[in-house]
């Protein structure tokens, strides 16, 4: 087993990471920077080491100050979770170069994968199907590039290459404005990512956004944890996720999560990760596989009764997976609302102290948050403060379960946008289930 682990993140992941090490009695350093000394999770841990000022860059993407606090703490292993370094490659090499263990893939596994062409290319091989596209970056022959818009058909999405968290994306709905979607995707994506590469893609207008968990151990086993439904999102960013996804029936779960499982073999994956697909007319579009633990990993929990976190310590230990596919059993169905900093509405950042706060609780009610009383929500990082999980026999059950708790949940010195999460959990339309990844954006701009 892993003597001691740094926990490369903050927040509510970090506090999850920091629970599960202790569970398994592993020592725990929590990194942080000189606004975040008083995260729950670093008054929780075994050690703590201050890694440099608010700003991310000069903190928690700060690799070598990461590489430095393992180094004078002993740590044999060094967890990313999600965000920050989590999808970094040259960070994974690097800790594995200083002798550390990352708990993740291998860094060229995080390479291929990262690179949406190559993952295209990869999954293609492995026979996951993919969106029709371009399947290679747009070069300067616009009339190629045009040919190609053409066959594919409008409407076209161009998309980074290096791209990730719902930017470098530009949809097209007709050759006019194709150049200039493109020169600006270019540029957008160089800004952003270090890499102008972009493709283009068909631009499916009513999709919902599924996704397949996995787990691979270093030993070739590999297994599925189901699916989730993502389909509730704003600018791309996920607000609301299920698991299973209302309409996917035992067949088509099982069909597409033995694909994932191959596809992960044949890449010689290793530890947690999720394929996302486009989900139309009862076809799947592989879009990308993130190859690191998923912010919403509990509802999958809740379902399956699997510790995604436990897995993955386990598995960076050199552990085979504690369960094979026929172990998997998913039962009755979670929901899970971000809970966010921000104010309901104008999605304006709400930073501050928090006066009061109140976990809701009953049967079925899962928390996973840094917050309470008198801590100070700083404004240099991520709005997410909380997630609100909800577990029953039927989807029915577990949705009464979220209204009740979203009723009971109090957060005062703040703003958060629980307000719409209340709306959203009694709209008529997600009571239904099966709503598209537009559905949430058509919506609030009726309003």
């Amino acid at each position: 087993m892993l003597d001691k682990v740094v926990i490369a993140n903050r927040g509510e992941i970090a506090l999850r990471i920091l629970r599960a090490c202790h569970e398994l009695g592993i020592k725990t350093v929590a990194v942080h920077s000189t606004v975040d000394v008083d995260l729950m999770h670093v008054r929780l841990a075994d050690e703590s080491v201050c890694i440099g000022p608010p700003p991310a860059a000069q903190s928690y993407l700060n690799i070598p100050a990461v590489l430095s606090a393992a180094e004078v703490t002993d740590a044999v292993a060094i967890h990313p979770g999600y965000g920050f370094l989590s999808e970094n490659a040259d960070f994974a090499e690097r800790v594995e170069k200083s002798g550390f263990i990352f708990i993740g893939p291998r860094a060229e596994t995080i390479r291929l994968m990262g690179d949406k062409l190559s993952a295209i290319k990869a999954m293609q091989e492995a026979g996951i199907p993919c969106v029709p596209g371009s399947g290679k970056p747009l070069g300067e022959d616009m009339a190629e590039n045009v040919r190609m818009a053409r066959e594919i058909g409008y409407p076209i999405i161009i998309k980074a290459s290096g791209g990730g968290g719902g930017r470098g994306m530009r949809v097209v709905h007709g050759e006019a404005s194709l150049k200039t979607a493109i020169v600006l995707t270019k540029q957008e994506a160089l800004a952003a990512f270090n890499n102008d590469a972009v493709y283009m893609e068909k631009f499916l207008e009513h999709p919902r956004h599924i996704e397949f968990q996995v787990l691979a151990d270093h030993y070739g086993n590999c297994v599925h944890l189901g699916e989730r439904d993502c389909s509730m999102q704003r600018r791309h960013q996920k607000i609301i996720e299920e698991s299973p996804a209302p309409g996917i029936d035992a067949e088509t779960r099982e069909r597409m999560g033995r694909r994932c499982v191959e596809a992960c073999q044949a890449i010689g994956y290793r530890g947690a990760g999720t394929f996302e697909f486009l989900y139309e007319n009862g076809q799947f579009y592989f879009i990308e596989m993130n190859t690191r633990l998923q912010v919403e990993h509990p509802v999958t929990e809740l379902v399956t009764g699997i510790d995604i976190v436990r897995e993955q310590l386990l598995v960076a230990a050199g552990e085979k997976l504690s369960v094979t596919q026929d172990d998997i059993v998913m039962r009755g169905h979670a929901i899970e609302c971000r809970i966010n900093a921000e104010e309901a509405r104008t999605f304006r950042p709400s930073p501050g102290k928090i006066t009061m706060f109140h976990v809701p609780g009953g049967p079925g009610i899962r928390m996973d948050s840094h917050l309470y009383d008198g801590y100070t929500v700083p404004p240099y990082y991520d709005s997410l403060v909380a997630k609100l999980i909800a577990h029953g026999g039927t989807r029915p059950i577990a949705l009464a379960r979220m209204a009740t708790a979203l009723n009971e949940i109090l957060v005062e010195g703040i703003d958060t946008n629980v307000p719409l999460h209340r709306e959203l959990i009694n709209d008529a339309a997600f009571a239904v289930g099966g709503t598209d990844i537009h559905y949430l954006e058509r919506k609030l701009s009726l309003e």
